[in-house]
């Protein structure tokens, strides 16, 4: 069984999650302009409010949450992480082995930090989400990118993961519901990942954050629970399927076999406690929020609003010529593809940056999702109906003239 240590060291490597797009629409704005933002899945400015359960449950235990808590949170919140996953058939074995964190992306980096020496390398999808990247450059590994394949629902490429695997690979992370593609893995593609991590001795890290915002009756599954002799760290959290970005409570779940990973649990530990906990209002939010999970949410049946503003984006993207979409199946990002012949794209960061200044609609470049070809864009469609077919109508008229110079 191979061993993961604790890392020993951190490289000095400046990542930009910005760059010039997002720093051209900050002039813009500074000038006065108002820029409709189809770029970030933060659901507050569109009028999605957290449930009225949930800011009950952080306003009455206001007085609980003074002081510090266990670092690896407050035994109430664990518990119902405990429960959640198990009904999901994780095989977490105690509340033990579940960290809260200022949000997913706190304890994505500090997963990193403790696994990776220089060197070391980690499997990410392309397109991913950045943070991925990033955390894993910051350790000082090497991000190794597989490809999702767009013409099967973008579906991880298994040929393509297994090919990138080499002696030096340490895990592969997959986000499952996938941002920014919307896509959501059967069993079968997970099992098949899950046996190259048997195979080659890997980790799993599975981004899990969307696992409660699915559309068209599909159902999501843990690859954890289907890989209980493989060591999986589960990631989740309720900014998203609850509207509470802000709140910032995510967690981690350690299951499956931890033979062999003795020094990499210790490190976390160290790393959790250096933090001494993660924000402890939020955490008090946690168990409120976990009741009732079962039931799907209104907003994402037929009618609803998430439902009807997917299949509004959907249907307006392929009605623009030189534009083709797979419709996502959760969450609430589109990530569509540009005949970059047709329109003469060369750079896919310069098209967003052009359609930012002409129309004052600001997008994501592929590109920022590690997609190596000049080719799609990411929209985030928690704008209403109404701004969608405004945006898109902007879209359609900016590309029927544009050719990039």
């Amino acid at each position: 069984m191979r061993t993961f240590s604790k890392s020993s060291k951190l490289d000095n490597v400046c990542y930009d999650i910005r760059g010039p797009v997002m720093d051209e629409a900050d002039r813009m704005i500074a000038e006065g302009t108002k820029i409709l933002k189809l770029n970030i899945g933060n659901p507050a400015p569109f009028d999605f409010n957290a449930p009225d359960e949930v800011i009950k449950a952080m306003t009455d235990n206001l007085r609980n949450a003074q002081g510090y808590s266990a670092s690896k949170g407050v035994v109430q919140a664990r518990e119902a992480i405990f429960k959640y996953h198990r009904r999901k058939n994780v095989p977490v074995e105690s509340i033990n082995d579940i960290y809260t964190g200022n949000g997913v992306s706190e304890l994505i980096v500090m997963v990193m930090q403790g696994l990776l020496d220089n060197g070391d390398e980690v499997l990410l999808p392309a397109p991913d989400y950045p943070l991925w990247t990033a955390s894993v450059t910051l350790a000082g590994g090497k991000a190794v990118h597989y490809i999702c394949d767009e013409g099967s629902d973008w579906y991880p490429d298994i040929k393509d993961m297994e090919r990138k695997i080499t002696d030096r690979t340490k895990a592969i992370v997959i986000i499952n519901p996938n941002n920014p593609t919307g896509s959501v893995y059967p069993r079968e593609v997970l099992e098949e990942i899950a046996e190259l991590a048997r195979k080659h001795e890997l980790i799993i890290f599975s981004d899990e954050i969307y696992d409660r915002l699915l559309m068209d009756g599909v159902e999501h599954t843990s690859i954890a629970s289907l890989a209980p002799d493989i060591f999986c760290v589960t990631f989740n959290g309720i900014s998203k399927s609850h509207m509470s970005a802000g709140f910032r409570a995510g967690w981690m779940v350690l299951s499956g076999n931890k033979k062999g990973a003795e020094g990499y649990i210790e490190g976390l530990n160290m790393l959790s406690s250096m933090r001494l906990c993660s924000n402890v209002q939020a955490q008090y939010v946690i168990s409120e929020a976990l009741k009732g999970t079962g039931a799907p949410d209104a907003e994402l049946k037929p009618g609803g609003r998430i439902y009807e503003q997917r299949e509004c984006i959907y249907r307006l993207l392929n009605d623009i010529d030189g534009i083709t979409a797979v419709k996502p199946k959760a969450a609430f990002y589109i990530f569509p593809r540009l005949d970059a012949a047709k329109f003469n794209i060369t750079d896919d960061e310069q098209f967003v940056l052009d359609f930012l200044r002409e129309k004052k609609i600001l997008l994501v470049h592929g590109g920022g999702f590690h997609w190596e070809q000049p080719d799609h864009f990411r929209i985030v469609f928690l704008p209403s109906v109404h701004e969608l077919e405004y945006s898109m109508g902007e879209l359609k008229d900016f590309l029927s003239g544009y050719r990039q110079k």
